[in-house]
């Protein structure tokens, strides 16, 4: 993991400009983010109410799994079906607990940002939330301080408009560049954070492919298809425990 994280500061050095530019865009070109957020948060093609024959006819729901996130989430450079939560979503197809997949991921996006967004992504119901947010933060050197207030605003914006919906919070670093003090601060926002607000904490998102360039797009930052499907593993590994308890009534 340690190795992973140095290649992955190198690797930040190398791409940070070029992706800090991209991520102001993100956050600042209002129309394009609307346009790409409404393309993200389309309901992908697998799971479907399904039928379970009895003598009386039950029908079983799909729940909805809602992943609210950065350009990691929305899968950049990668079609909008080898995204990780669309490869989730033929994972769980596959294992026998279908669930239907909605990608609120927008590129660019801080936590600053997220906390704004939130309340318009969950106009559509969802059982489970899945919050992958501070990427972006990590790879400005923004205070950490800020990400957690802003990490809570996202939670308690879920808490209060879908009450019944559970959470799960996706665990992000900074890349060592930063130095070890805001490295470890930035870690320990989502753990304090997670325990706070009562929630599981998922591993590292980009845990085994961060800084391995035969993972990654040229960038250096974002999966390629190869590491995606590790990112989806990983991810599944620790949210299908989840996903088995939500409710198909």
């Amino acid at each position: 993991m340690k190795l992973a994280l140095t290649n992955y500061g190198l690797a930040c050095l190398v791409a940070l400009v070029g992706i800090s530019a991209c991520s102001v865009d993100g956050n600042t070109a209002s129309a394009r983010n609307s346009r790409e957020t409404k393309n993200n948060m389309s309901l992908t093609k697998g799971a479907e109410s399904s039928t379970h024959p009895s003598a009386s006819t039950k029908t079983i729901r799909t729940p909805v799994v809602l992943f609210f996130g950065t350009s990691l989430t929305a899968g950049l450079g990668l079609d909008p079906d080898q995204a990780f939560p669309s490869l989730i979503e033929k994972k769980a197809k596959d294992e026998g607990v279908p669930i239907t997949v909605i990608n609120a991921g927008l590129s660019g996006e801080t936590s600053a940002g997220a906390a704004r967004r939130i309340d318009w992504v969950l106009r559509s119901p969802a059982d489970l939330v899945v919050v992958e947010v501070g990427a972006n933060d990590a790879l400005r050197g923004l205070s950490p301080d800020a990400a957690r207030a802003n990490l809570e605003q996202v939670i308690a914006s879920v808490k209060a408009k879908q009450p019944r919906a559970r959470i799960a919070l996706i665990q992000m670093e900074a890349p060592p560049n930063y130095g070890v003090a805001y490295t470890r601060s930035f870690h320990s926002v989502y753990v304090d954070v997670a325990k706070k607000e009562g929630i599981p904490l998922l591993p590292f998102l980009l845990d085994g492919v961060a800084g391995i360039s035969r993972l990654n797009q040229p960038d250096g930052l974002h999966p390629n298809l190869t590491g995606e499907r590790m990112v989806a593993d990983n991810v599944w590994k620790a949210l299908k425990p989840i996903v088995v308890q939500l409710d198909r009534g």
